[in-house]
C-alpha cells in the first residue's frame, strides 16, 4: 500500500509545473463575442469603408447649418433658375444687419430653424461671414442650391430610417419575444395576427392616414401637441415594418428559451419578464443588429418611393425623395436638367449600398460558423 502511495507521489507533476499551469492560464485573455465580430468585422475593409461613409454621414447631417452652405430655401427664379453646377462666388447678403434683422434674415433663410439649428448658424456667420459655397450640383427650377438642399434631405431622409426602424425595433422585438417565449396557444394566436397583418395593403394604409392629419381639423389639434405631418410620417413607417422583426426574434427565442442558462434563471426566481427581456433578448441583438442595418434601407426607399409619389415629406422640409420627384417632374424631351436626378439619386444610393454593405459585414462577423473563414 505504501509502495503504490510512493508510485502516485511519484507520478503526480512538481508543484513548480502547476505554477506554469496557472500562469499560463491567467495570461489568456477570453474574448467576447462582441470583440471576436469587431476583430473579424475590421478585417471586412468593404464593410469598414461602409461604416466610415455612414459615420461621416451621419455628422454632416447633424452639422449642417455649421457649413458655409446656401439657404436650402431661399428662391432665385430670375438669375439662377435652372442654372447647371457652377464655381460662381456666392454671398448671403446678411452683413451690415442689426440683430434684430439677423435673426428674423436667419429664420427665412433656414425656415425656421430649432434653438441647435440656429446656434451652428450663428456660428457659421462668426466664422465665414456672407460667403457660401458655389452651387456646385446647380440649382432647381426656383433657382434653390441643389448642394445645400442635399445636406438638408440627409436630415430627413436619414432621420426616418432611424426613427422608423427604432419603432419597428421596440414593437418587432417586444412582440416576438413574447410570442416566442409563451408558446403554446398565445403564439399561435400572436402570429396569426401577424399573418392577417402581412395581408394588408399597407401602402393604402399610409396613403390613407396621411391624407387623414393632414386634414384642417385634424392637423391644427396634433400640431397643438408638437406632432406635424413629418413626426408622424416617421411614426407611421416604423409601425408598419416590425411584421419581419417580429418573425426573426420569434424563431430565435424558440430556439434559445430551453437553454441551460434560462433554467438557470428560474431557479433563482426571475419572472417571465425578467427571463425574456433580461436574459433572451440580448441573446438575439446580433441577428437582430444584422437585421436593422438591413431594414434602414427599405424604410429609406420607402420615404423615398412616398415622397416620389407626393405623399410623403411636404415643402418646406426636403428629403432625396422629394428631390428626386422634383427633378422628374422638369424633365422634358427637350431639356433635361440631369443634375436634378443625378445627385439625389446618387446621395440616396450610395447611402442605400452603404447600409447593405454593412449588414452583410455584420452578418458574417456574429455568425460563429464564419469564425474560421
Amino acid at each position: 500500500m505504501n509502495s503504490n502511495n510512493r508510485n502516485f507521489e511519484a507520478a503526480l507533476p512538481p508543484l513548480d509545473r502547476y505554477r506554469d499551469m496557472l500562469r499560463d492560464a491567467d495570461a489568456i485573455q477570453g474574448v467576447s463575442l462582441w470583440q471576436d465580430a469587431w476583430r473579424r468585422l475590421r478585417r471586412n475593409w468593404v464593410a469598414m469603408g461602409s461604416l466610415t461613409f455612414l459615420i461621416l454621414l451621419s455628422v454632416a447631417a447633424v452639422l449642417t447649418p455649421i457649413f458655409p452652405l446656401q439657404s436650402p430655401v431661399e428662391q432665385h427664379l430670375r438669375d439662377r433658375s435652372f442654372a447647371a453646377p457652377n464655381r460662381q462666388s456666392v454671398q448671403l447678403g446678411l452683413s451690415g444687419l442689426d440683430e434684430e434683422q439677423r435673426s428674423i434674415a436667419i429664420k427665412t433663410l433656414w425656415n425656421d430653424p430649432s434653438a441647435f439649428d440656429e446656434a451652428l448658424i450663428r456660428t457659421r456667420l462668426a466664422i465665414f461671414g456672407d460667403w457660401a459655397v458655389p452651387s456646385l450640383c446647380g440649382s432647381d427650377h426656383l433657382g434653390r442650391d441643389m448642394l445645400s438642399r442635399l445636406f438638408w434631405g440627409a436630415r430627413v431622409s436619414l432621420i426616418v430610417g432611424v426613427v422608423a426602424t427604432f419603432v419597428s425595433l421596440i414593437i418587432g422585438v417586444s412582440y416576438g419575444a413574447i410570442s416566442g417565449f409563451a408558446g403554446g396557444h398565445i403564439d399561435d394566436a400572436m402570429m396569426r395576427v401577424v399573418d392577417i397583418l402581412y395581408s394588408i395593403p399597407f401602402i393604402f394604409i399610409v396613403i390613407f392616414v396621411v391624407m387623414v392629419i393632414s386634414e384642417p381639423t385634424i392637423k391644427g389639434p396634433l400640431e397643438s401637441f408638437g406632432i406635424n405631418r413629418l413626426v408622424a410620417f416617421y411614426f407611421l413607417i416604423g409601425a408598419i415594418y416590425w411584421l419581419t422583426m417580429a418573425r426573426v426574434v420569434r424563431g430565435q427565442i424558440i430556439s434559445l428559451k430551453n437553454e441551460q442558462f434560462v433554467d438557470a434563471a428560474r431557479t433563482i426566481g426571475a419572472d417571465s419578464a425578467r427571463i425574456v427581456f433580461v436574459h433572451l433578448v440580448p441573446n438575439v441583438l446580433g441577428v437582430v443588429i444584422v437585421y436593422l442595418t438591413l431594414t434602414i434601407p427599405s424604410v429609406m426607399l420607402f420615404e423615398a418611393f412616398l415622397s416620389f409619389l407626393g405623399i410623403g415629406v411636404e415643402e418646406p422640409n426636403v428629403s432625396w425623395g422629394l428631390l428626386a420627384n422634383e427633378g422628374l417632374k422638369v424633365i422634358t424631351p427637350i431639356r433635361i436638367y440631369w443634375w436634378l436626378i443625378v445627385f439625389p439619386a446618387l446621395a440616396l444610393a450610395s447611402t442605400l449600398y452603404s447600409l447593405n454593405f454593412l449588414g452583410d459585414g455584420l452578418r458574417d462577423a456574429l455568425d460563429p460558423r464564419m469564425k474560421n473563414r
